[in-house]
């Protein structure tokens, strides 16, 4: 199971996780073996909650396809099983973050004394401004 809050969690089997080669620098270790984790999360298949899916599926993310599937590619370790970690911790991250609720931003009015503050600053500057005139 994979939790994702105290309420919502994700089965293992909705997760697709596939070893590939990894690709980049590394000699002859990089080239036999497949420590890199491609993982696969079908949005639209899975046991998410309705809101969890609205959110991730309107969300325009690069590591979403237009199809809701969640692609995401691991090979920042050497072994398989941190690849492993890493991008279920990144699907979980990825999760976390589109479906958070933003907070509702309330107007504030400025206080008497800042209006006040800012006006005796206006006519202090002015008057400073106005003595650089010539001399008369």
């Amino acid at each position: 199971m994979i939790v994702l809050s105290r309420s919502v969690a994700l089965p293992d089997n909705e997760v697709e996780l596939s070893a590939i080669r990894a690709q980049g620098a590394g000699g002859q270790h990089v080239n036999k073996t497949s420590t890199a984790i491609h993982l696969r999360f079908d949005i639209a298949a899975s046991s998410l909650p309705a809101f969890y899916k609205e959110r991730l599926l309107a969300a325009n993310h690069h590591l979403i396809t237009a199809d809701g599937v969640v692609i995401i590619k691991a090979q920042e370790y050497r072994s398989q099983e941190m690849n492993r970690e890493a991008a279920l911790q990144r699907l979980i991250n990825l999760i976390q973050e589109l479906t958070t609720p933003e907070k509702v931003r309330r107007a504030t009015r400025p206080t008497r004394a800042s209006k006040e503050r800012r006006l005796e600053g206006k006519s202090r500057r002015s008057s400073v401004k106005a003595m650089r005139g010539k001399v008369r």
